[in-house]
């Protein structure tokens, strides 16, 4: 690969694996199960992730591997309902096109887990995304750094990734004790939890313990894009819930240094996060929402009257499920909005006129003031519509 015997792109892709590993000190490269690659919206990667994106198709980079992608920066088939100017359509839609061709399943969706792209226990992956890492390494004990835009897309070509940090046994030990001392209600507070376990723990590998609160996999999404976003973390252990967390004996809890968590930390980083005052706006869905949260999204709304307009985030495949099952038109006969394919986050919301908006998402909020200026106050499900 490396002396370009298997084309241009390979050879491209193949040196940017090895210099990596060469950065981190891996010792060889590992095969991968499979690839998700970010850099995907032109909001994010502008003209210059656009033409590296397009020459890498032109060199003949072909995916070697199953590899699902990012949300768009819109909704790819109703852009203009969006608001989206066409110019910016037609750009994303050129990279969607040139990740296509190179092989990529154009699943738009920042949780993979749950449009076919499931990893198995011990198996090794290249995922860029990194509430997905989180719950990739967390929940199903799957093996991923947090790749980014052009490693991911390396990997795909290649289907290898260099081997260090998630991929081996010793570095996925815990390295603190977390004790939460409070009671868990509801996603918006297993989100805040996970960015204050983020911002304490840093680059750590926290095993939290003694927890109290409702570990749906929804609830295990939020905790994990929390602590993504406020740190470096891409593996956390939640005692007899996570698959290793199972096997971690009282030997490697012994020493490592203890954080305890109060109901005050969680308020103070709301308060933080949030601001106040009337909103225009509810988006749920960061990360994109399960068939589940839309179920639910639906019966919370059924008979009332918005005084907001509520855009729900979701990926294409989820979103035609909940079109069969109804959720989609209960939600749009309350005024709500489903869209697929993009999210809050990633796109143009600051060329949309939106301004004061509600979120359910720690990781919402952080992103949404940073590269949207926004920001957002924060509400659970439940209180959406009131």
């Amino acid at each position: 690969m490396l002396d370009g015997e298997l084309g241009e792109a390979k050879a491209l892709a193949m040196k940017l694996v090895a210099a990596l590993g060469d950065v981190f000190g891996a010792k060889r490269t590992v095969r991968v199960k499979s690839v998700q690659i970010s850099g995907v919206s032109y909001k994010t990667i502008g003209d210059h992730g656009l033409e590296f994106v397009v020459d890498l198709r032109d060199k003949g980079g072909k995916f070697s591997v199953p590899s699902t992608i990012n949300p768009a920066g819109m909704d790819l088939e109703n852009w203009r309902r969006m608001g989206i100017p066409e110019w910016f359509a037609k750009k994303q839609l050129r990279i969607i096109s040139a990740l296509k061709d190179m092989g990529a399943r154009v699943t738009c969706t920042c949780t993979p887990y749950l449009v076919g792209n499931k990893p198995k226990f011990g198996d090794h992956v290249a995922w860029a995304e990194s509430s997905a890492v989180v719950f990739a390494n967390s929940v199903l004990g799957a093996r991923t750094n947090r790749e980014g835009a052009p490693s991911s897309l390396a990997s795909a070509i290649v289907g290898r990734t260099a081997m260090y940090g998630m991929h081996l046994k010793p570095e996925r030990s815990p390295t603190h004790l977390v004790k939460v001392e409070t009671r868990i209600r509801n996603e918006l507070e297993f989100s805040l939890l996970g960015y204050v376990i983020g911002e304490k723990v840093a680059k750590g590998v926290p095993f939290i313990f003694k927890f109290k609160g409702n570990c749906t996999s929804d609830n295990l999404k939020a905790l994990g894009a929390g602590m993504a976003t406020s740190g470096s973390i891409a593996l956390f252990h939640l005692e007899e819930r996570t698959p290793e967390a199972k096997k971690i004996g009282e030997k490697k809890l012994k020493g490592l240094e203890k954080i305890s968590i109060e109901e005050r930390d969680i308020e103070e980083v709301k308060g933080r996060l949030g601001a106040e005052g009337p909103s225009t706006h509810v988006f749920l869905g960061c990360p994109h929402l399960s068939l589940r949260e839309l179920k639910a999204i639906a019966s919370i709304l059924k008979g009332k009257e918005l005084k907001e307009k509520i855009w729900c985030f979701t990926s294409r495949k989820i979103y035609g499920s909940a079109v069969k099952l109804g959720y989609v038109k209960e939600i749009e006969e309350a005024g709500g909005v489903v869209v697929k394919d993009t999210c809050m986050v990633v796109c143009p919301l600051e060329r949309l006129g939106i301004s004061n908006v509600r979120v359910n998402s720690a990781k919402a909020a952080y992103y949404l003031s940073s590269l949207s200026g926004l920001k957002p106050r924060l509400c659970s499900l439940k209180e959406i519509g009131g």
